[in-house]
C-alpha cells in the first residue's frame, strides 16, 4: 500500500477503513491480494444494489464493448439511452401512473442534487431552500449546503447560503411524538405565512424518505406529506433525494412507494447504473422541466451509454416481483439480528432503525462503532458506519446477496458485537 501512501491524496477515506488492496470481487465478496476473501454488506456505498460485477450486466457490456458502441456520445441519442428510457418508463414510471422527464446530468448523486436546485429556482424564481437536521445530499457546494454535516460543510470555504434548515421528522429520531413532528412542520408554516417572520418564501424542500448517510432515519409518512403539503401550498417545489435509498434498496423502487406522494423531483444515482458504472438522474416533472433552455445544464459524461446497458439489465429486476420479495426477506433477517443484539444489550440503550435492506443499529458512540466495524473488517466483514460522529453501523449488502453469505456475515458481525461491546 505504500504506493498509495506516498502519491495518493491526503482525502482518501474509505482505504483507510479499509486498509487493503482489493483484487477481484462478484456478488457479495470481494478478495485482496492476499486471496483473503471479505463479504461486503457495504456495496460500495449502495452502489452496487446487483452485486459486484453482476455476470447479466457484465455480459451486456462485454457483447456492447466487443460490438463497437459508442462509449462517449455526449447527450446525443444513442440506442442504449433509448433503451434504458423506454425500460424505464415500462417498468418504473406507467405502472405508477407517472409523468415524468428524465434529466441525465453528470453521473454522481451530488450532480443529480445541484440540477435540482438548479430547476427549483429557475422554475420559481426564488433562491432560498429548505432542507433538514442529518440530511446528506453531496458534496458540491450547492448540494454541500443542504447537507447537514459539519465536517463536510466545514470543507467548503465559503459561506453554504440560501438553505433553512428545519427538523426532520422527530419520531424518526426518536426524540418526541408523531404529534411533535407534525407541530414543527406547522409551525414552519405560520413561519412562511407570516409577512413579518423575515423568511422568503422557497424554491423548494429537499427531503430524504431515508436518511442513509444521515444515521438511516425513516420518515414517516404522516411527516412526508406535511412538508409536500407546506411546499405545494408555499409554490415550492417537493424534492425528494432517493439516490442511496431507492433503486429497490428497501424492498420497493423507491423507498417512498405507497405513501402517496407527488414529488416535483425526484434524485437517482448510485445503484441505478447497476454494475457499478456512474450514473445520475433527476424526474422532472414536465411543468418544472420546460423552464430549462437546451444546453443550460450540461456535464461531459451525462447518461454515458456503459451505465444505460448495464442499467437497462438492472431494471429487468423489476419486471417481477421476485428480488423485491427476496430484499424484504432478507432485510427481515438483518433486523432480526440487529434487535436481538439491541435487547442483549440493552443497558447500553442501542435501536435499531431502518427499513428493506437498508438497516442500521445506532451505538449511541463513534468510537464504538469504528471499534466494532474495525474488528468486522479484520474477521473479513465490510461495515461501515454513518450518522453523527460515525455513530451509527449501517448494513447495506447487495440485494443479491446469496443467503449464505448473509447468514455468515451477521454470525461474523454478532461475534465482533458482542466482543467489542463486552470489552467497552
Amino acid at each position: 500500500m505504500q504506493v498509495f501512501e506516498q502519491w495518493e491524496s491526503e482525502i482518501r477515506g474509505y482505504c483507510r477503513a479499509y486498509p487493503t488492496v482489493f483484487k477481484t470481487a462478484s456478488n457479495s465478496r470481494q478478495v485482496d491480494e492476499d486471496g483473503q476473501s471479505y463479504i461486503d454488506f457495504f456495496a460500495g456505498a449502495g452502489v452496487l444494489n446487483f452485486g459486484h460485477n453482476n455476470p447479466d450486466m457484465k455480459r451486456a457490456l462485454i457483447e456492447y464493448i466487443e460490438s463497437d458502441g459508442v462509449a462517449h456520445s455526449l447527450d446525443m441519442y444513442t440506442t442504449p439511452k433509448r433503451e434504458f428510457i423506454e425500460a424505464f418508463v415500462d417498468t418504473v414510471l406507467k405502472p405508477r401512473g407517472w409523468n415524468y422527464k428524465m434529466q441525465f446530468m453528470g453521473p454522481t448523486g451530488t450532480n443529480a442534487v445541484e440540477a435540482a436546485l438548479k430547476l427549483a429556482r429557475r422554475s420559481t424564481g426564488r433562491r432560498t431552500v429548505v432542507a433538514f437536521t442529518h440530511g446528506f445530499h453531496g458534496m458540491t457546494l450547492g448540494s454541500l449546503a443542504c447537507t447537514a454535516n459539519a465536517a463536510f460543510r466545514n470543507a467548503a470555504g465559503v459561506p453554504l447560503e440560501n438553505v433553512v434548515r428545519a427538523p426532520f421528522d422527530l419520531e424518526a429520531l426518536e426524540a418526541g411524538t408523531q404529534q411533535d413532528a407534525l407541530n414543527a412542520v406547522a409551525q414552519m408554516r405560520e413561519q412562511f405565512l407570516d409577512t413579518s417572520s423575515g423568511l422568503e418564501a422557497p424554491a423548494a424542500f429537499m427531503v430524504e424518505a431515508i436518511q442513509a448517510e444521515g444515521g438511516v432515519h425513516v420518515a414517516s409518512e404522516p411527516w412526508l406529506k406535511a412538508v409536500q403539503d407546506l411546499a405545494h401550498e408555499l409554490g415550492a417545489l417537493f424534492i425528494i433525494d432517493d439516490i442511496q435509498a431507492g433503486c429497490g434498496r428497501t424492498g420497493q423502487y423507491f423507498s417512498f412507494d405507497g405513501m402517496d406522494l407527488d414529488p416535483d423531483i425526484i434524485c437517482l444515482a448510485k445503484g441505478i447504473g447497476g454494475f457499478g458504472t456512474p450514473l445520475a438522474m433527476n424526474l422532472n416533472k414536465p411543468e418544472h422541466d420546460q423552464h430549462w433552455n437546451p444546453g443550460e445544464h450540461t456535464g461531459t459524461f451525462r447518461g454515458q451509454n456503459f451505465s444505460f446497458i448495464a442499467g437497462r439489465e438492472g431494471l429487468r429486476y423489476f419486471e417481477n416481483d421476485e428480488l423485491m420479495k427476496s430484499t424484504l426477506k432478507k432485510g427481515e433477517t438483518i433486523r432480526t439480528v440487529l434487535d436481538e443484539l439491541a435487547s442483549e444489550f440493552s443497558q447500553h440503550g442501542f435501536t435499531v432503525r431502518g427499513k428493506g435492506m437498508m438497516q442500521a443499529i445506532d451505538l449511541k458512540d463513534g468510537a464504538l462503532s469504528k471499534a466494532i466495524a474495525k474488528a468486522c473488517f479484520e474477521n473479513s466483514l465490510l461495515v461501515g458506519p454513518c450518522g453523527t460522529g460515525g455513530r451509527v453501523i449501517k448494513f447495506i449488502p447487495p440485494l443479491t446477496i446469496p443467503d449464505e453469505d448473509l447468514d455468515e456475515g451477521l454470525t461474523i458481525f454478532k461475534q465482533q458485537f458482542s466482543t467489542v461491546v463486552g470489552q467497552a
